[in-house]
């Protein structure tokens, strides 16, 4: 039995953290990379068409479409969540398909059709997938709204609502942290009938 009051593995470990603590910024709590070891950005001219109209922007090659709708072009109806790709809060059309703008880069994303909730509306007529989630109160504090309309819209558009559990299994990679999960389903069902006749 040493007389030494820790073992030499509390020893190791509160050494590792305390090394660890001289690169961390306590004002920022965040931490601070070697200049030597940061990489410049690498700057690109791309042109974006986001619900119909070109924008010809200067991005870095590293930014998602989620924020270059957002930063650079103005849409902020498509939110950032997780920015993991597991909220589905950003979800987009990209040639009428949906995608996670925070999963997509921006430098990809060139000669493709992008559509986000603000490209729905004809004038002051609603999309039947945004008009039924207002009949249907599908939605609280709103901030998944959007990711959960241009799911929606691309489950009807695929042929996903044969039944209320084809809908929430289609739809469970949107999540809604207020739970109106029953309301979005009868949102997707009315809009379902309305998208089928137009």
């Amino acid at each position: 039995m040493s007389d030494f009051p820790i073992d030499r593995r509390t020893f190791v470990a509160t050494g590792a953290i305390a090394a660890a603590s001289f690169l961390i910024d306590p004002a920022t709590a965040e931490v601070r990379v070697p200049a030597e070891m940061r990489t410049a950005p690498v700057m690109r001219e791309v042109v974006l068409t986001v619900n119909g109209v070109n924008h010809a922007l200067q991005v870095d090659t590293r930014m998602t479409v989620l924020d270059a709708l957002r930063e650079k072009v103005g849409l902020t109806g498509s939110k950032k969540g997780c920015d993991h790709g597991q909220c589905g809060a950003c979800t987009i059309h990209i040639d009428g398909e949906r995608h996670l703008a925070c999963l997509t880069l921006a430098v990809a994303a060139p000669g493709r059709r992008i559509t986000t909730v603000e490209g729905l509306a004809e004038g002051d007529q609603l999309h039947p997938m945004q008009q039924a989630f207002i009949d249907h109160d599908a939605f609280q504090c709103g901030y998944c709204t959007s990711g959960q309309i241009m799911s929606a819209i691309a489950c009807v558009r695929e042929g996903n609502t044969k039944s209320d559990r084809d809908i929430r299994e289609y739809m469970s990679g949107n999540l809604c942290r207020c739970a109106a999960y029953p309301n979005i389903v009868a949102a997707v069902n009315q809009a379902k009938t309305r998208m089928e006749r137009a």
